[in-house]
């Protein structure tokens, strides 16, 4: 088996260094290319993303094709080999399978269980098509590791805990509000993780969305992306009345929000639950407000908690992820194993049906004018006597055996077949 990974990724290797290696646009079709007539690549595929670069290839030769592949790399990015040395790995054979599978299914990922690679997994591999750049090895093996990523996403849990804390804001506020498009949220400050966690909700649904902040440029900037509302930041307080959904991010040093005003409010809102993410640091909401009814207060430590539980969790699920990667690993092994039996048993077939034919045809000259129904009777009793006769055979040449390549010569002598390693064809 001579399948190859050869690439960097964030474990690996620093951004400055990934950038030099990744390939973009139109650097990506002549990659292809190049790889494919270097005499070193029989297949290739190509995945560049902002975390990872990396070249699976199907290669004539182990050993050649790993400098061959490094070569290429050097040279196309123009990049000294001693820096590639200290950032590449390089997977050969079943590794090579097992870190595709890894890859296609996130395990691999910088956040596990992110959904984005696989659809720039697929997109590489269209790339690879268009460029005719890949054969029947890759084209199995690319398609195996998106039917491997979407049984791991079928058969565990391993997307569907919130891992950032924006999105963990968000999950806890769906266990809260089961109708979440129809409640009415606020953004108060323009932190990062507020506007991304603002993203989330609108994402999910949210409509009514309101926007303060001490600058009244920005928030009426958010306010059109975010197609909301403004309210001058000294009139908030009185505007939460409208709010059941709240994410605080501000730079203020005190709290903005007091326990004695957040009574007023939900007197005014008739208790109706409001919910709080305060990912200011230092803290904007006072942490009293805890106390009152219907008020449910989240604080970044809190959100913390919620994203290192459902890491935990992420991890349990990645080891049973891992089960069915192997799992999988032996069904492409068995694949790839009977691939080198095709072309031997494709002769073996079409020399019993030549000698079938042949034979059949003398009969019937002799036997003379014969009605067309017994014709077909003689016909058919022939071929399952042979399929019978060389199912045996077959069947011993298709299974995963040690001495396989014994019985290909023996089976090859004893018929006296001529064989044409072009018929391999996917099975």
């Amino acid at each position: 088996m001579n399948i190859l990974v050869i690439g960097l990724n964030h474990k690996t290797a620093p951004v400055e260094v990934r950038e030099k290696i990744a390939f973009a646009g139109p650097k990506l079709e002549e990659a292809a290319h190049l790889l494919k007539s270097s005499g070193v690549v029989r297949e290739s595929i190509i995945l560049s993303t902002c975390n990872r670069v990396e070249i699976y290839a199907d290669v004539k030769d182990i050993d050649s094709g790993v400098e061959g592949i490094k070569g290429f790399l050097s040279d196309f990015h123009k990049v000294q080999g001693d820096l590639l040395d200290k950032s590449l790995y390089i997977h050969r054979g079943p590794e090579a399978i097992r870190h595709m599978y890894r890859v296609a299914s996130s395990l691999d990922s910088m956040v596990v269980g992110e959904p984005q690679i696989l659809g720039q997994l697929k997109d590489a591999f269209d790339a690879a098509l268009k460029n005719r750049a890949t054969g029947v090895i890759l084209n199995k093996l690319m398609r195996k590791s998106v039917s491997v990523a979407k049984r791991i996403r079928t058969e565990t849990k391993i997307a569907e805990s919130a891992v950032s804390i924006s999105f963990a804001a968000v999950e806890l506020a769906k266990k809260i509000f089961d109708d979440l498009p129809t409640k009415s949220f606020m953004l108060i400050g323009a932190g990062e993780m507020a506007e991304l966690a603002a993203r989330h909700l609108i994402n999910s649904g949210v409509k009514d969305v309101f926007i303060t902040n001490r600058t009244i440029a920005r928030a009426e900037e958010l306010a059109h992306e975010f197609h909301g509302m403004v309210v001058p930041f000294e009139n908030f307080v009185r505007e939460l009345i409208h709010a059941d959904i709240v994410i605080c991010s501000t730079g203020a040093p005190h709290y903005i929000l007091g326990k004695e005003q957040a009574h007023r409010t939900m007197k005014e809102r008739k208790q109706k639950p409001m919910f709080i993410i305060d990912i200011s640091v230092p803290r904007n909401i006072d942490p009293q407000i805890n106390d009152l009814d219907n008020i449910y207060l989240y604080d970044v430590d809190s959100l913390q908690g919620v994203v290192d539980t459902n890491i935990q969790e992420r991890a349990k699920e990645a080891e049973k992820a891992e089960q069915i990667v192997d799992e999988e690993i032996g069904s492409f092994l068995k694949w790839h194993a009977s691939l080198s039996a095709t072309p031997t048993i494709v002769a073996l077939r079409n020399k019993a049906e030549e000698i079938r034919k042949a034979e059949l045809e003398k009969t019937l000259g002799k036997l003379g004018p014969m009605e067309e129904e017994k014709i077909k009777a003689i016909d058919y009793l022939t071929a399952s006597i042979v399929n019978k006769i060389i199912h045996p055979p077959t069947a011993a040449l298709k299974a995963d055996n040690d001495d396989k390549e014994v019985m290909l010569e023996v089976i090859r002598k004893l018929f006296q077949l001529e064989t044409e390693e072009g018929k391999d064809e996917e099975t």
